[in-house]
């Protein structure tokens, strides 16, 4: 639990394009709503255009890419990722998205649509492999 891991967390200072003191970097950040014992990995990005938020201890891998706009295919809207979940390393989350409580996403998923609360998901695009259930404790 990120409580146990983080006993003094403070949330950093975020700039619009610049890199916090842990390597993330935002755009928008007055778009951001950051959660408590948040824990975000190195070099990851997030496009807060739309509005993103990420809830109470919830776990981002590092080097993953969180949109609230894609340019590619112009859809827009807000991610929010819920308490207690977590996204595995090279993950990329789409506009619109919501990734529920306690929710585990696998490394190198491209999550294009909601994911549940307490389920798993992974895969290109990320799909549900287990639903319900307490997310298994890390090794």
């Amino acid at each position: 639990m990120a409580a146990d891991r983080f006993p003094d967390w403070t949330p950093p200072e975020i700039e619009h394009g610049k890199p916090t003191r842990y390597q993330w970097m935002v755009h928008h950040p007055q778009h951001l709503d950051l959660g408590h014992r948040t824990d975000i990995g190195a070099f990851t990005y997030i496009n807060a255009l739309h509005g993103v938020t990420i809830e109470d201890e919830a776990q981002v891998g590092s080097h993953c890419s969180i949109y609230s706009v894609s340019t590619i295919d112009g859809r827009t809207g807000p991610v929010t990722l819920r308490r207690n979940c977590r996204i595995g390393s090279h993950s990329v989350v789409m506009p619109g998205v919501t990734v529920g409580e306690n929710a585990v996403v696998g490394a190198m998923s491209f999550v294009n649509r909601d994911i549940p609360a307490n389920a798993t998901a992974f895969g290109v695009p990320a799909r549900v492999v287990r639903e319900g259930g307490a997310p298994p404790e890390p090794a």
